[in-house]
């Protein structure tokens, strides 16, 4: 019944009218939620945005808008190749509609098009991570201070380290007793934050997307080429180093991010080749060398941090990331370790290729 009342009031604001409105949940992100409203003429993808995660959500707009105004500039120019993901007003012309202590936005449906959990071939690695070197490419000349941090140091791993520990000392939950052998993990590696300050300060600041996960690419249904980047909620000022390694993160893995599979999960060195070749062929005239060496760092942090954020968020009692059962973020987080433990083991390898190619 709420869906229906949902429907008919987002299908009035976005002048969506008539009886055959529906509206169903589309993709499996964590955060927002996000459905397909649609009726006989037109679809929109509609996202009940997360206040608790972005309490600005003016801020998320105005950022996203930004981008979605650069790269159109860009397409113009022919810069830019692929499809760009825009907000839809209202029939007032907002942005923003407020519902029953809800917020609610509009974008429009790029059909035609499919996504991917798991990469299962090194040419949709290269596709995948040559459509976010394009994306990278096309913001290197806009200014990444315009934009808002809608969410304060979303990658600042000496604070979540410290997220961690505080969260740790409450044990709201009472499950710190349950997942002993993962904390121990977790601070044997927090050496780790200093290294990432200290690289950081050789680097330059990047207009950024902040969530390279490969389904947030979206492949061509006909071509199986790159159709276009979506999920612009996090993009804000930050370092390549971490829009690489949310790839290496979720394209080198054979397994899921939440798979008890842990004897599978690896990093597959064809596919972090495929991925490497993809993402430098277009930052080839921007990418400085600090850069470039900053990249295995990335690999590194990006499956760690994110581990260490399940783990966090399990201690606390699942109030960030949806969950399906009460061990889901406590599986995710032993998959992420199992991930980043073999990056490690493979670091001098993996850095091979980074140079090389």
């Amino acid at each position: 019944m709420k869906n229906r009342v949902i429907a008919e009031v987002l299908s009035q604001q976005f002048g969506l009218q008539g009886e055959s409105v529906s509206l169903r949940p589309i993709g499996n992100g964590h955060i927002n939620t996000t459905m397909l409203l649609k009726n006989k003429q037109r679809a929109l993808v509609v996202q009940k945005l997360n206040t608790c995660v972005f309490p600005e959500p003016e801020q998320l707009v105005t950022n996203a808008r930004k981008i979605e105004q650069h790269l159109a500039r860009k397409a113009n120019d022919g810069g830019y190749e692929l499809a760009i993901i825009r907000h839809v007003p209202t029939v007032k012309g907002e942005y923003l509609v407020h519902f029953e202590d809800e917020v609610w936005r509009a974008l429009e449906f790029i059909g035609g098009s499919y996504s991917e959990d798991v990469v299962d071939s090194e040419v949709k690695a290269t596709v995948a991570a040559n459509a976010f070197g394009q994306f990278a490419a096309a913001l290197d000349d806009f200014d990444a201070t315009q934009l808002h941090h809608v969410i304060p140091n979303f990658h600042n791993l000496a604070m979540r380290i410290e997220k961690f520990e505080e969260t740790l000392r409450q044990d709201p939950q009472s499950r710190a007793a349950l997942c002993q052998e993962e904390i121990a993990f977790c601070r044997a590696q927090f050496s780790l934050a200093q290294e990432v300050i200290d690289v950081e300060a050789q680097l330059p600041l990047r207009a950024c997307h902040n969530d390279t996960k490969i389904n947030n690419m979206l492949f061509c249904s006909e071509s199986n080429n790159a159709r276009a980047v979506i999920d612009l909620d996090t993009c804000m000022p930050g370092y390549w180093l971490y829009d690489f390694g949310d790839m290496v993160r979720t394209f080198c893995s054979p397994e899921a991010e939440d798979s008890t599979n842990l004897a599978n999960v690896r990093v597959r060195e064809e596919i972090f080749a495929a991925l490497v070749k993809g993402y430098k062929g277009p930052l080839s005239a921007s990418l400085t060398e600090t850069e470039k060496h900053s990249f295995i760092l990335g690999a590194k942090v990006m499956p760690f941090m994110i581990g260490l954020r399940f783990l966090t968020d399990y201690l606390d009692g699942d109030n960030y990331f949806a969950t399906k059962h009460s061990e889901h973020n406590l599986q995710r987080a032993q998959n992420q370790f199992a991930l980043y433990q073999d990056i490690v083991a493979k670091e001098a390898q993996l850095s091979a290729i980074i140079s090389e190619l």
